[in-house]
């Protein structure tokens, strides 16, 4: 059975953390622990009883709650598959860069790696054109 806990919105990874910290690894209540990252404020555990799951969780830090509403796994398999956008950017395309560092530069393509999903770039505006490597989630083709 899985159960959705609450807890501090941000602090999901510290939750699991601090369960960890708590059970020592290893616990009769619960059997997995998942935390969706496009779900913020949740994390799901698998356990087979809600009592001994809220007994475990009971004073561990950024724990809301538990609640006792079992979750079917049909409804988690979303966060299961890996959602691969096509890559639309090719060398030699003029890029501005929408976030890091970075952010509203406009870059040129010098290499695109598809297993890591990451461009080399130079910056345009650069007086010295040094090769910087960004995640293609933060580039957007530049309309002219």
């Amino acid at each position: 059975m899985i159960f959705t806990v609450r807890t501090t919105v941000g602090r999901e990874k510290t939750a699991i953390d601090s369960i960890n910290v708590k059970v020592g690894g290893v616990s009769k209540a619960i059997k997995a622990i998942m935390s969706p990252a496009e779900l913020k404020g949740y994390i799901f555990v698998e356990g087979d009883d809600v009592d001994n799951i809220a007994e475990v969780l009971r004073d561990v830090p950024h724990v809301r709650g538990v609640i006792r509403k079992e979750v079917n796994i049909d409804q988690l398999e979303s966060f299961f598959e890996d959602k691969v956008e096509e890559i639309n950017i090719k060398e030699g395309d003029t890029v501005e860069v929408i976030g890091g560092p970075f952010k509203k530069e406009k870059a040129k393509v010098t290499r695109i790696n598809e297993q890591k999903r990451e461009a080399k770039v130079e910056l345009v505006d650069a007086t010295v054109p040094i090769p910087i490597t960004i995640k293609l989630e933060l580039l957007k083709i530049c309309n002219n």
